[in-house]
């Protein structure tokens, strides 16, 4: 049988009894066999996950069942499940095994959904290209010479390729949303506090947001629905009622949104031509809606990836502190002294961009350039949050491309790390800002590579965000991938 990818098609038909969560389990796995040679699953969970469909079934058929019954899902690998390796695709982790699920996770299990694997990542979400990986380099779908972006790019390139309904990533800088964009599905980051980060390993935590990636947007919203709301373990979550979004997503917006499109983004260096005639098309659709679109300029674009770049970095040196062989992690056993055993754990366990980060986070902070950096770095911060606030004061919903190209070859950035870092120059955007954000499938470059649009909105608007984009994007029924159906 045809088998939709978008997991609220799939529910319709186990609603019908056409299709068993088993049946689904079964056609997941086989597709992660088949590609498993691209490298996006460092561990699937077979036994387990058929052992859970069975359970799941026989809920529906009692009438028990969660609101994501049926629902599979991969999981990358910064994110805790009790009794399952967690190793962030690092050696300075080798062989540790979870002591509690993270509470976004949890939710979703609540919800009787199935993890059928872990994800490869770059190390401790250092990345743009999931090349960075003590498991090594994961393969774009579509052209696996080309990356899938990062640091969550076998998170998203297994969605993009049939072998799970979605994937639960961080988006740190655009984590989430720019391997959406290089493999062509939708990757949402909920705003700041939204979603609890209990149970995420932290990369930079005034930064970091767990975030699904899906085939559809009404799918993402599921599952935004599920995870969101308080936990007492995360005392960064503030206190705003998350009103269930994708029971609302078909309804009238009730009036025309005010779009803007930020034209330092459009007029960017590097810009994909491709990007523009899509650009076009979609500005032409939101006509058609009624809704009004325009032209804005935010002249601290230049300045959002410095800035971002010294305070992830600074965080990170403070929250990698504790793999040190001592507290956590692994230990070095050359070591002859305290200090030895400390230099020599690290070296031995981090991989050369995690050192380069936490070298740079331990710069910016130290005693005489704090205040020239770091402390200059938060300032800018605020002041890109109050432009943009002042943005939202005229514009519903900001619109950009999602990054500069499309994906590129594996190898041809690691040697230029600036070059690199520029690949989230219109992600970090929503991060330091705290707002939400979502990537959205745009069209194919002259290579046939996915090219992505983002949408932000305001903080803790994600209804208005994921209703505007629910009507650019309708739910699809098909994959890229003819055998995955």
């Amino acid at each position: 049988m045809k088998y939709p990818l978008s997991f609220y098609s799939t529910q319709k038909l186990i609603s019908t009894g056409s299709l068993t969560c088993s049946d689904l389990v079964d056609f997941f796995l086989a597709r992660i066999a088949e590609t498993r040679h691209h490298n996006w699953f460092i561990e699937v969970y077979e036994d387990e996950a058929k052992a859970r469909a069975k359970e799941i079934d026989k809920k529906i058929a009692a009438g028990k069942a969660g609101s994501l019954a049926g629902l599979v899902i991969g999981v990358k690998d910064v994110i805790a499940y009790q009794g399952h390796g967690l190793q962030a695709s690092s050696s300075v982790l080798d062989g540790f095994k979870s002591e509690f699920t993270a509470t976004a996770l949890q939710r979703l299990l609540d919800q009787d959904a199935i993890v059928i694997g872990r994800q490869n990542c770059d190390e401790f979400a250092m990345g743009s290209s999931n090349e960075r990986s003590k498991y090594g380099p994961a393969a774009n779908p579509i052209d696996p010479a080309c990356v899938p972006g990062g640091s969550s790019g076998a998170s998203a390139a297994s969605v993009a390729a049939g072998c799970c309904h979605a994937s639960l990533g961080s988006d740190t800088g655009g984590s989430v949303r720019q391997p959406a964009s290089f493999c062509g599905v939708v990757g949402l980051k909920p705003t700041y506090g939204r979603v609890s980060r209990w149970g995420l390993i932290a990369y930079a935590s005034s930064f970091d947001q767990i975030g699904p990636m899906t085939h559809s947007v009404r799918d993402a919203a599921m599952l935004l629905d599920a995870m969101a709301g308080q936990d007492d373990r995360d005392h960064t979550l503030l206190d705003m009622p998350h009103s269930p979004t994708a029971q609302v997503l078909d309804l009238p917006l009730g009036r025309p949104l005010r779009i803007g499109i930020i034209k330092e983004t459009v007029d960017s260096d590097g810009l994909d031509p491709a990007i523009s005639g899509y650009l076009t098309q979609l500005i032409s659709k939101l006509h058609d809606f009624g809704h009004s679109v325009e032209t804005c300029s935010f002249p601290l674009l230049p300045y959002m990836v410095p800035c971002y770049y010294i305070l992830t970095t600074a965080e990170a040196s403070s929250n990698l502190n504790r793999f040190d062989g001592v507290h956590y992690g692994r230990r070095s056993t050359e070591a002859k002294d305290l200090l030895e055993l400390y230099q020599k754990s690290r070296s031995e366990g981090f991989g050369v961009e995690v050192q380069k980060r936490i070298m740079l986070g331990s710069f910016v902070l130290s005693e005489g350039y704090v205040d020239a950096f770091f402390t200059h770095a938060q300032r800018v911060r605020q002041r890109i949050y109050d432009e943009t606030m002042a943005l939202f004061e005229d514009y519903d919903l900001l619109l950009s491309p999602t990054a500069p190209t499309a994906a590129f070859r594996q190898g041809e950035k690691l040697s230029d790390p600036v070059t690199m870092y520029l690949s989230d120059i219109f992600t970090v955007h929503a991060n330091l800002v705290g707002a939400p954000a979502i990537s959205l499938p745009l069209g194919m470059n002259a290579d046939g590579m996915p090219l992505g649009v983002q949408l932000m909105s305001a903080p803790w608007q994600e209804e208005l965000l994921l209703r505007a984009a629910v009507q650019l994007l309708p739910d699809e029924e098909t994959s890229i991938f003819p055998e995955a159906e």
